[in-house]
């Protein structure tokens, strides 16, 4: 029978190792601060922020990881740890769809970790032009739900902008209700989204038949009127709680468990190849026989995966389409380049949106 640590000794244990983390943390910190004056001294302007670079080191994390902690949790670690030190390189504004709480918001925060300055911003076409005017280095802007379909206006809106892809993050779309109220039985009315009100139909019919479903203008706003209206709840994200000092009072009262919304990082960086990379494009043929085939068929021939396709009005005449697509690969890998060299040939319009690394976690 083995014998048990006593717990004053494992604690001492513990102590000692959080030292050592501590002092190696503050060494790596400034080997960031180190980074930081030799791109200086090579005329590096702009970000330091590299896209490839980061999800090369959180990959590797997870490789690396031998538990007990999951891979998920270590990379969250390192995330917030690889935030911090390049908080001390140079701070970064990351615009994303306001107000503060949003899932976008959180989007930012899962993927740049929370040592960066979040900036809300009112649209998605204020996102756009607050990274292209230069006074934020990122934005974050949805593009898809796995219930809703794609987000129209992201991907009209790349259609005159020269931004580019330079990331992506998937958010599992967990509906909270929160507030300041211990018991279900005292909640008069529930402020949220109409989308989130609807993904929590039957959760709400179960469980507050009774109470007065209130539509705002999102959840974000949902959780502030809860903070201050008596006997009220809000359904929101783990952000907005948070933010506005609520107890969440139930998790996940989503209906649908796998509810996923894809954010996508838009800026003027051109990440380098990662093994692990999205190549995204728009294309337009014009209204011809078999147009789409001739796109197609050069990712077929080469063994290319189709991730997605979604057609949209060109608003350049009548029946006319861009597509957008997402495939496997860079654009600098061997067989890609070579088929969107065919695919060029065969478009009126060509346009490469970015290839950068998929989602980690």
């Amino acid at each position: 029978m083995s014998s048990v640590i006593p717990l004053s000794e494992l604690r001492d244990k513990i102590d000692a190792i959080d030292a050592e983390i501590l002092q190696l943390i503050n060494q790596r910190a400034s080997y960031a601060i180190e980074v930081a004056k030799t791109k200086i001294a090579q005329g590096e302007q702009g970000s330091f922020y590299r896209p490839d670079r980061e999800s090369l080191v959180l990959r590797r994390i997870m490789e690396l990881n031998q538990g007990p902690l999951s891979n998920q949790t270590a990379a969250r670690f390192f995330r917030e740890l690889m935030s911090a030190c390049l908080a001390l390189e140079k701070p970064m504004d990351i615009a994303f769809l306001g107000p503060e709480g949003t899932f976008t918001q959180q989007a930012a925060y899962k993927h740049f970790g929370h040592a960066v300055k979040t900036v809300p911003v009112i649209t998605i076409n204020e996102i756009f032009g607050a990274v292209e005017n230069g006074s934020c280095q990122f934005g974050v802007v949805p593009v898809e739900n796995s219930t809703e379909g794609v987000i129209s206006y992201t991907l009209d809106r790349f259609l005159t902008s020269p931004l580019k892809v330079c990331g992506e993050v998937e958010i599992k779309v967990h509906q909270n209700l929160m507030g300041q109220i211990a018991s279900l039985a005292d909640i008069t009315e529930v402020f949220s989204h109409q989308q989130s009100l609807a993904q929590c139909r039957h959760w709400l019919e179960k469980h507050l038949p009774y109470a007065r479903l209130t539509a705002v203008s999102s959840n974000a706003e949902a959780a502030r009127l809860a903070s201050i209206n008596h006997n009220t709840v809000a359904i929101a994200g783990i952000v907005a709680a948070e933010l506005h000092n609520l107890t969440v009072i139930e998790k996940n009262i989503e209906d649908e468990s796998n509810n996923t919304t894809r954010f996508i990082v838009i800026g003027k960086e051109s990440p380098s190849p990662t093994g692990n990379d999205k190549t995204s494009l728009v294309v337009s043929t014009g209204n011809q026989p078999g147009a789409l085939y001739k796109i197609l068929e050069p990712f077929a021939k080469l063994g290319i995966g189709m991730l997605h396709i979604e057609s949209r009005p060109s608003r350049q005449g009548l029946w006319d389409y861009v597509f957008f697509i997402d495939i496997e690969g860079h654009s600098d890998d061997k067989d890609i380049a070579e088929a969107l060299g065919v695919v060029k040939g065969h478009v009126n319009i060509f346009k490469l949106l970015g290839s950068y690394p998929k989602a980690i976690f």
